[in-house]
């Protein structure tokens, strides 16, 4: 399976970017133990691509596992996708790199759905299953270990290309090349992922923006995170 964004063999970020929204590839892994920096730690980001096709249940693809379920999985964190729009701005910042799809922990490398175009409380059918757009992804220190970089979390946290995840609300199975069908866009709320991040991360969020933000159907947990950041 080709799966390599600048690579010779695969298209570039440019025709990918035109294509008609869908999954360009489906990632999972079990959760193993790696060393890192001397200590044993238990990690499911090392996904890796799978043919065929996948089940979607309501806390997980089958075939993959999450290591810590009080950050990870759960039925808001179900599905984690990645938009391939974002791979371009990573290779600029690791040009000596290949970044092969699936390196920051996604189970789904989609093209079309970004943090831009994509509000908290979307629904989006993929094969016969159909999932809701929850909540963005923060970044955790096992994105270093993947990249054997400790300093991307930095990166990642600055960069507001945090990817999104999904809750699963109707069980099913999708495929690699499936397309990615917008059923409802939640626009009574409008609010985009992009807006999550930055009110988790700017100094001085708008205020109104924070109060849209709380209303939403963001998910719970990070929702509490933005109210302890303004409590």
């Amino acid at each position: 399976m080709q799966n390599r964004v600048f690579g010779c063999k695969a298209p570039t970020y440019e025709v990918l970017s035109l294509q008609t929204p869908k999954i360009l590839q489906i990632n999972v892994s079990k959760a193993k133990e790696v060393l890192w920096n001397g200590q044993s730690v238990f990690t499911g980001i090392f996904k890796t691509p799978v043919e065929g096709r996948v089940r979607a249940r309501r806390l997980n693809l089958d075939g993959d596992e999450q290591a810590d379920l009080t950050v990870h999985g759960g039925s808001d964190k179900a599905v984690y996708a990645y938009p391939i729009e974002q791979y371009e701005h990573w290779s600029q910042q690791y040009p000596s790199r290949d970044l092969e799809w699936g390196i920051f922990g996604e189970n789904l490398t989609v093209c079309g759905f970004d943090e831009t175009n994509t509000c908290i409380g979307d629904r989006l059918q993929i094969g016969d299953a159909i999932f809701q757009v929850t909540q963005p992804r923060m970044p955790c220190y096992k994105q270093g270990i993947r990249f054997g970089d400790p300093g991307i979390i930095k990166l990642f946290y600055k960069s507001y290309k945090w990817g999104f995840y999904l809750s699963v609300i109707q069980e099913g199975t999708i495929e690699t090349g499936d397309e990615i069908i917008r059923l409802e866009k939640n626009d009574s709320e409008n609010v985009r992922l992009l807006d999550v991040s930055k009110c988790l991360v700017d100094k001085e969020p708008d205020p109104e923006l924070v109060a849209r933000v709380l209303n939403s159907k963001l998910a719970e947990q990070m929702k509490y995170q933005l109210q302890s950041r303004f409590s």
